[in-house]
């Protein structure tokens, strides 16, 4: 069987990372020879669950196709995110939580999509399904990510399945989840130690909605201010790299992890189709958007109706 590369989507946050190595042991367990690598440098709070843990940072690739012929997808599977060749190699396996946009293959595969509120919950169901045991060290990468994704199960992208999992994992890991979670989240809320184009890049997602080429940024504070005098120089930014990147719009969420609030930054055309999609005008090209935390649930589908 010839080896294969796993990986999540570009501009890796901690889900893209830990789902990547989590679906990577369980698939070299029941067999298969794989590799968990990343399509870009983990942000901080990943960084700082990975020196939690002790688990060395995955390997980065530009490309696939100079290393095999085939791949498996973790936390993402419309094609603008994947790697830059991935119309060049199979994709035998999709594990993912989003939307199915923009994907096609030419053989059939293993896919599992669930409504869930993030990918590591599904493939803690897959240990289980095809008992196998989840090391201590992993389910507190798994636990991490999970919390990560749900803003420590207050996400509206929560589930029931989520909740379950979580408990799961941090009794194997031995870790009050609360107590870790609300230190992990505000490990990744360091916005002073980065520049203004690693801020609009550092969990950024791209998406075709409408034939518009959109770009969503999202950054986790524990408070606005400092975004809010930087507000000006990081528009300019998103700016730039709308003009570079044939961006129609580029949207910033900036989400305050301690209160559920967010604030988005709008920059590009039509803007009148973000102020239909949250119903809000736009002041100074920002929304204010009360208890919106979740890109996935409340950001792209009502985006996508407006643009449609």
């Amino acid at each position: 069987m010839s080896k294969e590369l796993v990986f999540g989507h570009q501009s890796p946050d901690t889900d893209a990372i830990v789902a990547a190595k989590a679906y990577s042991y369980l698939q070299n367990k029941l067999g298969y020879d794989t590799e968990a690598v990343a399509l870009g440098e983990p942000n901080s709070e990943t960084a700082f669950v990975l020196n939690y843990f002790d688990e060395p940072t995955p390997r980065i690739i530009k490309t696939a196709k100079n290393e095999v012929d085939s791949v498996m997808l973790v936390d993402h599977n419309e094609f603008q995110q994947s790697v830059s060749d991935i119309k060049d190699v199979t994709i035998t396996h999709v594990v993912d939580h989003h939307r199915i946009s923009n994907f096609q293959t030419d053989q059939p595969l293993y896919y599992r999509a669930e409504p869930v509120g993030c990918c590591s919950t599904i493939i803690v169901k897959m240990f289980d399904e095809n008992k196998v045991e989840i090391p201590a060290q992993l389910a507190g990468l798994m636990l991490s990510a999970i919390i990560s994704d749900t803003l420590l199960l207050k996400s509206p992208t929560t589930t029931d399945e989520d909740k379950i999992a979580v408990k799961t994992l941090a009794e194997i890991a031995d870790i009050d989840y609360e107590k870790y979670g609300i230190e992990m989240l505000k490990a990744g809320t360091n916005v002073s130690a980065k520049s203004d184009q690693e801020l609009i890049d550092g969990d950024a997602k791209s998406f075709t909605m409408g034939g518009k080429s959109v770009r969503i940024d999202q950054i986790n504070v524990v408070e606005f201010g400092e975004i809010n005098e930087r507000k000006d120089d990081i528009e300019k930014a998103m700016k730039a790299e709308a003009a570079d990147k044939g961006y129609d719009l580029f949207l910033v969420l900036i989400t305050n992890v301690l209160n559920s609030d967010s604030k988005m930054i709008v920059v590009g055309e039509p803007a009148s189709a973000v102020e239909k999609a949250f119903n809000s005008k736009l002041a100074d090209d920002t929304l204010s958007l009360p208890g919106v935390v979740s890109r996935k649930k409340q950001i792209v589908p009502p985006l996508t109706d407006a643009l449609s």
